[in-house]
């Protein structure tokens, strides 16, 4: 079985400058960002569908993609892959003294027990500590200095807002910020009415923002969350693909309400079904499809973004 050390020598290989892959030799940093990016969002994927067959392969891609960057850094005598090993091994080592307290990786100390919170409150000291020794000007470090601008946006803004948090601006609970989800709706609906479409765009992003903040108050990854529905959408709507063929008939040519009769049928079942009754459902839909066309667009499930499984 291949290690550690074999994936950095083929690494190299690639790299060569006289035996590599021409397409390997062309790549930068800037390059390869969006392989990682894409690399990462398989990963959660495979995590979300519970595809531990293929999670192995799917670490491998985003390992790979860090021995790459690694390899770059090296050929400009930058770092290398030991000093990224050292600098997350030291770093978590320092993060966690209640584990290592006497800064040891493999020291004999006992470890201190404490409850989660202590855990997460020392940790957030320490990171601040961290930006602090970091910042070139001290009095001028700010708490969102290291809140990276090329996450997702969703994640941003949970981040952002976590940050405030931490000084205390953040509402007290959860309820305040569903008034405030409604004031911000009602925002958008009067730009509407303004037929101002820069006023909306602004107006969205701040309802957006909001109700991240709402599901960072209810301990919900409004990331994963909307991964989640984005799933229950393509379900849905495969369905109605797939009712629509097996009747013979093609989505531009069904009505309005025949989409939105198989879009509430489809949102009564369950997700997962014997095959048997899968079978016998999809014939049931069948005779929802009409042959008569009398609207065409979306259903009010699309306009509403409904998206139940």
């Amino acid at each position: 079985m291949y290690q550690l050390d074999d994936l950095l020598h083929l690494m190299a290989r690639l790299r060569d400058p006289q035996h590599g892959c021409p397409w390997d030799l062309k790549q930068s940093y800037a390059s390869i960002v969006p392989y990682t990016l894409e690399e990462a969002y398989e990963v959660a994927d495979a995590i979300e569908r519970g595809d531990f067959d293929h999670l192995p392969g799917e670490l491998g891609d985003l390992l790979f993609q860090v021995v790459y960057y690694s390899q770059l850094a090296q050929e400009e005598g930058r770092f290398d892959f030991a000093r990224v090993v050292d600098g997350i091994t030291s770093k978590l080592i320092r993060r966690h003294p209640h584990v290592f307290p006497d800064g040891d990786l493999y020291g004999a100390a006992d470890a201190a027990k404490l409850e989660e919170a202590a855990v997460k409150q020392r940790w957030e000291e320490l990171k601040a500590q961290e930006r602090a020794e970091k910042a070139a000007a001290p009095e001028q470090l700010s708490l969102l200095d290291d809140v990276p601008t090329a996450l997702p946006a969703l994640s941003r803004a949970a981040k952002l807002q976590k940050r405030a948090a931490q000084v205390g601006f953040d509402w007290p609970e959860a309820l305040p910020v569903v008034d405030k989800v409604r004031e911000e709706l009602d925002e958008v609906l009067e730009a509407m009415s303004e037929n101002d479409a820069e006023a909306v765009a602004e107006e969205i992003g701040d309802l957006l923002f909001v109700v991240t903040n709402l599901a960072r108050h209810l301990k919900v990854d409004p990331e994963a969350a909307l991964r989640a529905a984005n799933g229950k959408f393509e379900r849905r709507f495969r369905f109605i693909e797939q009712s629509v063929r097996e009747a013979g008939r093609s989505l531009d040519g069904c009505s309005l309400e025949e989409l939105d009769a198989l879009w509430g049928r489809r949102r009564s079942w369950r997700s997962k079904l014997p095959v048997a009754e899968h079978s016998s459902r999809m014939k049931s839909a069948k005779r929802l499809i009409r042959p008569a066309r009398t609207a065409s667009g979306l259903t009010r499930g699309f306009r509403a973004g409904a998206a139940a499984p």
